[in-house]
Order: C-alpha cells, then sequence, then structure tokens
C-alpha cells in the first residue's frame, strides 16, 4: 500500500459509532505495545469513557485512516486547541502510524487534514508530543523543519528495589515542620472550599515549572479548568489521592502532591504533580509530601509494584529528589514545536514534486 491508497475519514471521538471506538482502541493498544510495552492494554470502555468526557474547552478534530476493507485503522491523526484565554497561538497535534505503513506518505496526507484547523483559528504554532524511540516520528519533523522545544523522561521506581528506610528518615527529619504547617489528604475530588486555592498554587507553581525552549506562555489554570479535567480522569477510572500542606498561621496552601491509579493497571501508579509555593520553598516541605504520600502507597496499595512520574530533564529540583528515592529513567520523549508557515510549505513543495 502507498499513502495515496489511504483513505482518512473524520472521527468525532467525542461520539463516534461503536465500530469506530472498537477499531480506535484496538489501534491505540498496537500502537502504546510499541511505547510502552510492559504496560497492559486499555480496556474498551475505559478508552471511550475518556474520549466521550473530553473537557468542553478542548476544540478537537480527528482523521483516521482505514485499510482498503474499512475493517481496520492504520493511521490516526488529530488536533486540538485549548479555549482557556491563553496561548492562543498554540495548537497541539498528533499523527500516529503503525509501523508497516510508515515512510509512505501517510505522514503528509494527514499533515494536510490538519491544517485547515490551524488556519481557521489563526494557530501559528504547532506542537507534539513524541516518544523517542519511535525514529520515524523524529525524522519526519525534521523534514517539516520542526526543532526539539522540551525533551523530557518518563522514570520509574520498582518497589522490590525501593529503600522504606528513606520514608523512616525523611519522615523523621519533618517532625520539626509540624509545628508550622498542617498535614492534609484529599481522596478524589478536590473540596468545593478549597478549590480556589488549589487553581492558585496551580497558576503559581505550575507555570513555574522549567519550559525549556517551548514557545508558550502561563496557563490558566481556573477552579472550571481543574473540575473539567476532574470529570475526564474520574469518568476513565483513575482514582486520586492528594497530600498537601497549609501553613498553620495563615491556613494558607503552600504545597501539595498527588497520585493516580486505575484499577485496570493495578500493579502502576502514577505519580503526577508536585509543587510548593515559591515562598516557602527551602523548608523540606517536597520531601515531607513525599514521604507522606509514599508510605500511605505502601500501606494501602500493596498491590503496586511499579511508579512513575515525568520530569523534564532540566527540573534539576524535582530530578533530585526522585533520584534519591530510586527513580530512574525509563522512557524518553520530546514535544516538539514548529511554525504553521513551515507546514504550508512543506505541503506546498511536496505537491510541486506531484
Amino acid at each position: 500500500m502507498t499513502g495515496k491508497e489511504v483513505t482518512f475519514r473524520p472521527l468525532d471521538v467525542r461520539q463516534a459509532s461503536d465500530d469506530e471506538y472498537r477499531c480506535l482502541n484496538a489501534f491505540k493498544s498496537t500502537m502504546n505495545r510499541e511505547y510502552l510495552p510492559d504496560d497492559p492494554p486499555i480496556p474498551l470502555e475505559e478508552a471511550i469513557q475518556e474520549w466521550k468526557t473530553l473537557p468542553e474547552f478542548v476544540e478537537f478534530q480527528a482523521y483516521a485512516a482505514w485499510d482498503p476493507l474499512n475493517t481496520k485503522i492504520i493511521a490516526f491523526c488529530r488536533i486540538l486547541v485549548f479555549h482557556t484565554g491563553d496561548n492562543e497561538h498554540l495548537a497541539r497535534f498528533g499523527i500516529e502510524i503503525l509501523p508497516e505503513y510508515r515512510r509512505q506518505g501517510i505522514g503528509g496526507q494527514a499533515l494536510a487534514m490538519l491544517l485547515p484547523f490551524a488556519q481557521k483559528r489563526q494557530r501559528s504554532l504547532w506542537m507534539t508530543f513524541v516518544w523517542d524511540s519511535i525514529e520515524a516520528a523524529a525524522q519526519f519533523l525534521g523534514r517539516l523543519g520542526a526543532r526539539r522545544g522540551s525533551e523530557m523522561k518518563m522514570n520509574q521506581l520498582k518497589l522490590v528495589e525501593f529503600d522504606k528506610s528513606l520514608v523512616e528518615r525523611w519522615l523523621e527529619q519533618s517532625k520539626k515542620l509540624n509545628t508550622e504547617f498542617r498535614l492534609g489528604f484529599w481522596d478524589a475530588a478536590y473540596p468545593d472550599a478549597d478549590l480556589d486555592d488549589v487553581a492558585a498554587l496551580f497558576q503559581e507553581v505550575a507555570n513555574d515549572q522549567p519550559r525549556d525552549n517551548l514557545e508558550m506562555e502561563d496557563m490558566n489554570f481556573t477552579p472550571e479548568l481543574l473540575r473539567s479535567w476532574e470529570k475526564n480522569m474520574f469518568a476513565r477510572g483513575d482514582q486520586r489521592w492528594t497530600m498537601y500542606v497549609t501553613d498553620q498561621k495563615n491556613g494558607k496552601l503552600v504545597g501539595l502532591t498527588e497520585v493516580f491509579w486505575n484499577p485496570n493497571r493495578v500493579m502502576l501508579l502514577q505519580q503526577a504533580f508536585t509543587g510548593i509555593d515559591p515562598a516557602y520553598r527551602g523548608k523540606g516541605l517536597g520531601r515531607w509530601l513525599k514521604a507522606e504520600m509514599m508510605q500511605k502507597i505502601l500501606h494501602n496499595r500493596p498491590e503496586v509494584q511499579i511508579i512513575r512520574t515525568g520530569n523534564a530533564n532540566s527540573n534539576a529540583a524535582m530530578l533530585k529528589i526522585n533520584h534519591e528515592m530510586g527513580f530512574r529513567p525509563y522512557v524518553g520523549h520530546t514535544i516538539w514545536q514548529v511554525e504553521t508557515e513551515k507546514i504550508e510549505a512543506y505541503l506546498l513543495e511536496k505537491e510541486r514534486a506531484t
């Protein structure tokens, strides 16, 4: 098969047919085996719930390429923008192609399908997340004139190798913090009474994380945005634990750490956001939160075998803590960025060459 024989059709992931959902999940399972070969497949119902509950602020367009018999998806592409009042120059996109169909022109076809969406919304820059193990993706992006914006690692900790005495030492060192700060815990959704404070902390701390060469501005972490993400993650079955600390003098939320776990993958747990208000750094609050959370995982999630977390290679402070805990690099990924005008030029050149 050549790229010219591929048939792309729109696929609305929020309200696809049963057959489209089944084929898309089968395609994604195949791709995920290449990205993360040690992971179990994502069940169909979990995937459907994630797609159906995409937040309303996400405007999304997707296309699937089918085999000649229209029974199998061989490529999938999507482009989306966030209507959150920030980064209005930016479009996020992705192109995935089964290994046996790569280097046949399908990537160029996918770009041509996605381009009008970005042009209509006047988006001047595209960004995409690519696993470093997919060499064809990096080569394709290089031909477009794309450049690496941020290089990251998924780091993982095998609990069988974890030094449990580390938790005891960190908790012992953190005892003095109890006189200044109060530790708290939320299971599942953020309480309504604390939602504004959580959004304010994300706004302050998440935007303070290294962006390397990514040409993007601060994101608006509003209470509504956080609730939208919660709806999506809980619909797919994720369970979230949040450990947090407040200043006893004024009750201010000054730091938190979060983990996610899904009963469809009992052996895996994802360490997500950890952040401390800049005015309260250097006191050991990050290690205290990490130690308390790890102790809870060990006691209440005995089925967990592996903890994973993603970190920019430039995030030295968080990498230092994770390295002390025993996290080691597992797989790498890169966020690439490319201007709309370069994509237009690439497609025009391909058209002239045919």
